[in-house]
């Protein structure tokens, strides 16, 4: 092998990693999502509300390493280029060229996957995980070997400590091993061994959910009730053209060559991967980037036989720097929504030029000065000083004694992210994990309380000495805008007993599976 084309992958993966950094605007902040797992890492346990415990592991890591933004985008900017690695060497076991490991991994970084591997949550690492199962699986089909159906195994426990959807992907191989010619692994010693040690590694958070009355079930009704009833199998199968469409090419011809060819013909099960675990997702209504960890194993086999194709044209040179041009050429345009490349105030001035293309329609499905993404990426340090500037001036004798507490975990772990170095008490919630961190009832009252809000709460201003508003959230650009901060002096044991009764009714639905 050649040493130049031994180098591309690892040269191709650190590129990726540097432009992670570099096509990023310092003028937004985190995203609220963020926040909540930020806060995982000061909270560690085999389970939370929302996800298995690895994201914890790298957010304890995280604060450990000071916290700084640096840092928490490490962790998706390594899961993303750890993926463009995996590709590159994908292409190489399959026998293609410096061409196509180019072709593959640059695929890779101007797809969908831009915007994924920026954010710190559980997807990246996902991605990540799908790919390398498919990797081994690749080259258990190529080898032989009965350690890659091991490396299988072990890739999809720690899938399973990272996210719930890594079982979607274990029934859809399942599927997809039955239907190929590959079904015999079923029925092996060493696939079920490997099974084994994925449910070997996932059973500390498994047990978790038995602990705790199994919350991921609550999780999953209001995740269908809330977000996913309302997602189409039209929208889906539509977004599936549109996340990945500078190199829909790519991928398209990687599982038509998968699927059809005698070229890959043992390979033929990651191809039927792919379309199983597409309808399961369909059929279960999930939302449209949880498929994207089924993609980049098509790219590598896509531009293996491209590859081959563009070396039987005329002027092979000549489509070579033509299709390799072609997927960065494709996402041109769309950079200012890939990356935060730019700052909100000329992401408004160009945003007329995509009205229509839905990339600023949020949620209440109305169109938007920014992508909802980057909205939720503002006004959070904003409402973290005021809380920290109010919270001073209380009288220090009793300013420990402060209860905060927030409408959403965004807030809760932004005004905690931002004070992290402050001797400010924890911000709190009942919303999602912060249910678990809400401290006990305390023998004294609390003097005070800083609320969170949108509007001034209700029923509380009979129940105190004083209510008023202290601060707002003034960023025009943030999606959190007009959010209020209100503080609350000397609280009767009314309001407190309600608080505390919200707790428990806000809880037990998590926990229904213990009564």
């Amino acid at each position: 092998m050649k040493p130049s084309r031994r180098l591309l992958p690892p040269l191709l993966a650190l590129l990726k990693f540097v432009s992670g950094y570099v096509l990023a605007s310092r003028a937004y902040e985190l995203h609220r999502d963020e926040y909540l797992y930020l806060n995982y890492g000061q909270h560690l346990a085999w389970g939370y509300l929302e996800v298995p415990p690895f994201t914890a592991l790298q957010s304890w890591l995280t604060l450990a390493l000071g916290g700084g933004w640096f840092w928490v985008k490490f962790w998706p900017i390594l899961w993303g280029s750890l993926t463009v690695l995996l590709l590159g060497r994908l292409v190489m076991k399959l026998g293609g060229g410096i061409w196509a490991v180019a072709l593959a991994s640059l695929g890779y970084m101007v797809a969908a996957y831009a915007r994924l591997n920026f954010l710190f949550q559980p997807n990246s690492f996902e991605v990540l995980a799908f790919t390398a199962a498919s990797y081994a699986l690749v080259r258990h089909l190529q080898t032989h070997r009965p350690g890659y159906l091991y490396a299988l195994g072990a890739t999809l426990g720690l899938g399973m400590l990272n996210k719930y959807t890594t079982l979607f992907y274990g029934a859809a191989l399942g599927v997809a091993l039955l239907l190929s010619p590959q079904r015999h692994l079923l029925v092996g010693r060493h696939l079920w061994g490997g099974a084994a040690l994925a449910l070997l590694l996932w059973l500390p958070n498994l047990g978790w959910q038995l602990l705790h009355g199994v919350p991921f079930r609550h999780h999953m009704a209001l995740l269908h009730d809330s977000q996913l009833v309302h997602v189409s199998a039209a929208g889906f199968w539509k977004d599936q053209l549109l996340m990945c469409f500078p190199v829909v090419w790519v991928w398209g011809a990687g599982l038509l060559a998968l699927l059809l060819t005698h070229q890959f013909r043992r390979f033929r099960a990651v191809g039927w991967l792919w379309v199983a675990g597409l309808l399961i997702l369909t059929v279960l209504h999930g939302k449209s980037y949880y498929s994207l960890g089924y993609y980049p194993v098509l790219l590598p086999f896509g531009a293996v036989w491209l590859e081959q194709w563009v070396a039987r044209r005329w002027h092979p040179r000549a489509w070579r720097l033509a299709l390799l041009a072609l997927p960065v050429l494709t996402m041109l345009p769309l950079l200012p929504f890939l990356f935060t490349l730019y700052p909100p105030a000329y992401m408004r001035r160009i945003g007329q030029n995509y009205q229509g293309l839905g990339l600023t329609r949020w949620e209440d499905g109305l169109e938007h000065v920014l992508p909802q993404d980057y909205a939720d990426m503002l006004g959070w340090q904003e409402l973290a000083d005021q809380v920290w500037l109010v919270y001073q001036t209380l009288p220090a004798p009793t300013r420990a004694r402060t209860l905060i507490k927030c409408d959403n975990y965004g807030q809760a772990g932004a005004i905690n992210y931002f004070n992290r170095h402050r001797p400010l008490p924890a911000a709190h919630s009942f919303n999602g994990s912060y249910l678990y961190w809400f401290p006990a009832r305390p023998a004294q009252p609390w003097p005070y309380l800083l609320l969170v809000e949108d509007d001034e709460p209700v029923g509380v201003a009979a129940h105190c000495q004083s209510i008023r508003q202290v601060g707002e959230i003034t960023n025009p650009f943030a999606r959190e805008r007009g959010t209020r901060l209100f503080l609350v002096t000397r609280p009767d044991t009314v309001l407190l007993r309600r608080v505390y009764a919200e707790h428990r009714a806000a809880l037990a639905p998590w926990e229904a599976g213990l009564r």
